[in-house]
């Protein structure tokens, strides 16, 4: 059975990349970033389209040319997501993906220039109701702050937010998110705390440069769910040196992890001992990768013997407790009369898992009622 989170999310302005809310309640968007030459629309397009079939909410376009905004036109019309234009410094670029159709402006404003070049893109992104994101980053400070401080610290990192989002405040704009990643989890988590009691706006989370695809994703893991779980948070991005489309997958985990939102498969599983009756790594593993495909959220329990396999099968929409030769199945808590032959479990449990979504689709069943 799906329980509801405890967390009590911290109150925020409501603002929309294209048709996705973000803030005020609204479902906590993961994102990631295409890593392809913007310029190569076909192979930018391919991955956003890979980014979404994953679950991305919102994918994140590097735009550091006036030639790269061209090509996002074109990648703009054939993205199934909306798009985060990130730009530094050149105010033209900003003005540019506005025109063709940007529905985020990841742009600080302190950094473009001139007042009348900040107002320029202020007034196009109002025109047009495209939010701007504030990202700051604790390897690239103003030089004034290091100065000043000596080192990144979370005070330095919300004074460089603060001052951009004064520029915006003095312009009558409200509607941005923030982000102030580090690369150290302590340096970003006591940033976020800090700067989720000073301004209203949504926060963007990101542990920066995080790392490869494991370790990576526990440092995200620890860092992004320690804010989570105290309430902060509306929109996230898992850093990994890895294919971004793992960056969603991990997104996923820790919201699924906390029962914040569910995609999916959750698979409850044991990490076997000589008590198990079939192999349990090696069909969890097959069928995860097997399953990918699979939106609709849901608990599925494999456990390799019948110490805690009942229990666990018991409060699952599709559950395996583990016993001699065939094992016992559990569909929507309640044991079934069949029993799965150890020796063929994968192709078994891929076509019972199957048939319990086709079901829960069918029927519109609350996943979180049953068990």
């Amino acid at each position: 059975m799906m329980h509801e989170s405890p967390i009590k999310r911290r109150p925020s302005r409501r603002i929309y990349v294209g048709d996705v809310p973000i803030g005020d309640g609204a479902p906590i968007a993961v994102q990631s970033m295409t890593n392809t030459e913007t310029t190569d629309v076909q192979a930018t397009l391919a991955q956003i389209q890979a980014l979404a079939d994953a679950g991305a909410d919102i994918v994140r376009v590097s735009v550091p040319t006036m030639e790269a905004a061209e090509a996002f036109k074109a990648i703009k019309q054939g993205s199934p997501v909306p798009l985060v234009t990130d730009i530094h410094f050149d105010y033209r670029i900003a003005l540019k993906v506005a025109e063709y159709g940007a529905d985020c402006l990841r742009i600080n404003p302190g950094n473009i220039g001139r007042e009348d070049r900040i107002r320029a893109v202020v007034d196009a992104a109002r025109d047009k109701n495209i939010p701007i994101r504030i990202g700051v980053n604790g390897g690239s400070l103003e030089k004034d702050l290091q100065e000043k401080y000596g080192e990144p610290t979370p005070a330095a990192l919300v004074e460089s937010a603060m001052r951009h989002v004064e520029i915006l405040d003095r312009l009558n704009f409200q509607d941005f998110k923030v982000s102030v990643k580090a690369s150290d989890v302590f340096l970003a988590v006591d940033s976020y705390r800090l700067l989720a009691k000073q301004i209203e706006q949504p926060l963007h989370l990101g542990i920066t440069e995080a790392g490869g695809k494991r370790s990576g994703a526990v440092k995200s893991s620890i860092g992004l769910g320690m804010l989570l779980a105290e309430g902060i948070g509306d929109t996230l991005r898992v850093s990994l040196a890895a294919d971004p489309v793992e960056e969603i997958k991990v997104g996923f985990d820790i919201l699924k992890s906390l029962r914040i939102r569910s995609r999916g498969i959750n698979f409850i599983a044991c990490p076997s001992c000589s008590r198990q009756e079939f192999d349990v790594i090696a069909t969890v593993n097959e069928l995860e990768q097997r399953l990918e495909d699979v939106t609709v959220p849901m608990d599925v329990s494999i456990i390799g013997c019948v110490v805690n396999g009942p229990g666990e099968a018991l409060v699952a929409e599709v559950g395996l407790a583990g016993a001699k030769n065939k094992s016992g199945l559990y569909i929507g808590g309640e044991r079934q009369k069949l029993r799965l032959d150890n020796k063929d479990l994968v192709d078994q449990l891929e076509r019972q898992i199957r048939e319990r979504v086709a079901h829960v689709e069918k029927h519109k069943i609350d996943v979180k009622e049953i068990g």
